[in-house]
């Protein structure tokens, strides 16, 4: 069975930083790009950044390019998601997926200003 869970997320003042994490469990987790994906209250999924198997192609979306880095640990079976100069705007609850849509249950990223 796939699982996936996310941690690492909390209350960030604007400008702060956060590092999410997501380990994954019950698949060959090297074989497969990884997404992360958030939704903001009221609002729908976004995709926000996505990872090849051997991390060297990196995608972001254009509002989160520059201060965040999407990472990965094929050892130890994680995903990362250093998020760093935060905006109100970044407030959501953080997913990872797996290309079939998978998702964790999610982590809270609150940005306060």
């Amino acid at each position: 069975e796939v699982q996936l869970v996310e941690s690492g997320g909390g209350l960030v003042q604007a400008g702060g930083s956060l590092r999410l994490s997501c380990a994954a469990s019950g698949f060959t987790f090297n074989d497969y790009v990884m997404d992360w994906v958030r939704q903001a209250p009221g609002k729908g999924l976004e995709w926000v950044s996505s990872i090849n198997s051997n991390s060297d192609r990196k995608i972001y979306l254009p509002s989160v390019k520059g201060r965040f880095t999407i990472s990965r640990d094929n050892v130890k079976n994680t995903l990362y998601l250093q998020m760093n100069s935060l905006k109100v705007e970044d407030t959501a609850v953080y997913y990872c997926q797996t290309v079939t849509g998978v998702r964790g249950q999610g982590t809270q990223v609150t940005v306060s200003s």
